[in-house]
């Protein structure tokens, strides 16, 4: 099945866009992972949307994950560190999800992230011919309404928003949040630790300003609550270890 859609509306340069599945037999890229800091940037953000019940089943959020567009009867595949499809269609029994063609199997990307590395890996590249810069990619051909970039290594976060047909850099708050609006949250940078690293991580806040904790986070919070209990019970003369 093929589907187009509207294209955006540029010179005559725009290039015929279709929406196909990718073919079974053909081979993803297998990129090594550029840097340890990917791989637990990605975990940890995912992590923190599951423990604050925020992903839903109709959800697809992934990392390092195939997005699929056929240019100019092409097939392009980019692998975002993260991403976020607010409705994808199930998959049959049994069948594993390898890519993802949007408009074909689901929404359009609502957010994609690169964590960039030591290394040029062109996630602000404008390239507007084969390979296809990364930044291009999203914009022009995904029109991803919003694309997250950051470098762990000033740290440094960039959020830019689709206005118009083109990117828009947006402004951070007080605390240096930019708000991600598909998800209603904020995102901003964090130090501390997790897993025995400490690196400055990418984190999630609400409306309110709280921070959405991660799953071990949580338990090591219930665990200091049944602690304090514990012994204001034994202050009270009552042995918590007696109690049903």
């Amino acid at each position: 099945m093929v589907l187009q859609v509207p294209q955006h509306p540029s010179a005559q340069s725009t290039p015929s866009l279709t929406w196909e599945a990718l073919p079974g037999d053909y081979k993803l890229p297998d990129d090594p992972v550029e840097n340890l800091q990917q791989p637990l940037l990605a975990a940890a953000l995912t992590d923190a949307l599951g423990a604050n019940q925020r992903i839903q089943p109709e959800m697809l959020i992934v990392s390092n994950f195939g997005l699929v567009a056929t240019v100019n009867k092409k097939v392009v595949v980019k692998a975002p560190d993260w991403l976020y499809v607010p409705r994808v269609n199930p998959v049959a029994e049994g069948v594993i999800r390898r890519s993802y063609t949007p408009y074909l199997q689901g929404d359009r990307v609502a957010i994609v992230m690169e964590f960039l590395s030591e290394e040029e890996g062109g996630e602000l590249s404008v390239r507007s011919t084969p390979p296809y810069g990364k930044l291009h990619f999203y914009e022009q051909i995904l029109q991803v309404p919003t694309y997250v970039t950051y470098d762990p290594y000033e740290p440094e976060l960039e959020v830019r928003c689709l206005q118009a047909g083109r990117y828009v850099v947006q402004s951070a708050d007080p605390k240096g949040r930019v708000r991600i609006p598909e998800l209603e949250l904020w995102l901003g940078i964090w130090q501390g630790e997790r897993l025995g690293h400490t690196i400055d991580w990418l984190r999630w806040w609400d409306a309110s300003g709280n921070l959405l904790l991660w799953s071990a986070e949580q338990v090591e919070q219930e665990r200091q609550r049944s602690q304090a209990l514990a012994a204001k019970l034994r202050e009270l003369g009552v042995d918590p270890d007696q109690l049903g």
